[in-house]
């Protein structure tokens, strides 16, 4: 599927797998009814292949023996229709963590990764969360206090932590300015901790991000194709994917 490619160094295979995890991604979330549709279980057995170029397609294993590069879960169409879609869409995000994988240590194999290189590959590719925690909703932290980030508006991505009482430092008692300090910082962790639904990046403050009303995942508005302004007419989203499951049989 991608003779003739090869990268050679950590930062290329880093790349080269950001690539095909992104489009691999893209398939079990923003594509979601157009993946199920291609995954015909009157089919042939079907591989789901992610291509650096942040694509996906769906298509029949490569026909040489052995392949150029390792090949993906063979026929995960068959079990379309014999499982729930969450826990089939699951079963195929884990299967291609391990494709991925697979494929990056393939090359590092091929042109010679020393340990070192070895090892900072794999560090690299574990400061990812994993195509099935970005599916599952595992990556993400349960939101429950009000979000950094509106729902509607861009002018309330990010809530400000409540001032300081305005009693004077040296009569603010140790434990109570300490309370408040550490609050700040749980705070700031937990919006610092939410990853889109589409693309498992971190949030950003500068980004346009928006929460569906129903699964309760975040996603970057340009990765949903929603902007600021068509939000704040949206009364309650919907991610791809819960749009999609009310057009299929589950």
């Amino acid at each position: 599927m991608d003779a003739g490619y090869n990268p050679r160094t950590v930062e290329e295979v880093f790349r080269d797998f950001k690539g095909r995890r992104g489009g691999l991604i893209k398939a079990l979330t923003t594509d979601v009814e157009e993946f199920y549709q291609q995954c015909d279980p009157e089919k042939e057995n079907l591989c789901l292949y992610g291509f650096p170029s942040e694509q996906w397609e769906v298509n029949l294993p490569a026909e040489e023996v052995p392949p150029e590069l390792p090949e993906p879960a063979l026929g995960i169409n068959f079990a379309r229709d014999g499982m729930q879609d969450k826990d089939w869409l699951s079963l195929v995000a884990v299967h291609s963590d391990s494709w991925l994988l697979s494929v990056a240590f393939y090359f590092g194999a091929r042109f010679g990764f020393d340990k070192a290189d070895r090892k900072r590959l794999f560090n690299m590719i574990n400061e990812l969360p994993t195509i099935f925690e970005v599916v599952s909703g595992a990556a993400k932290k349960q939101q429950k206090e009000k979000s950094a980030v509106s729902n509607h508006s861009s002018n309330k991505s990010k809530s400000k932590p409540k001032p300081l009482t305005t009693v004077a430092p040296e009569k603010i008692p140790i434990s109570q300015a300490k309370d408040e300090e550490e609050g700040f910082e749980e705070e700031e962790d937990e919006h610092g901790d939410a990853l889109c639904g589409a693309c498992g990046e971190n949030y950003a403050s500068d980004e346009f991000w928006i929460c569906c009303d129903l699964c309760e995942r975040w996603f970057h508005g340009k990765c949903v194709k929603i902007t600021p302004a068509r939000a704040e007419h949206i009364k309650q989203y919907k991610c791809p994917a819960c749009s999609n499951k009310r057009a299929r049989p589950s």
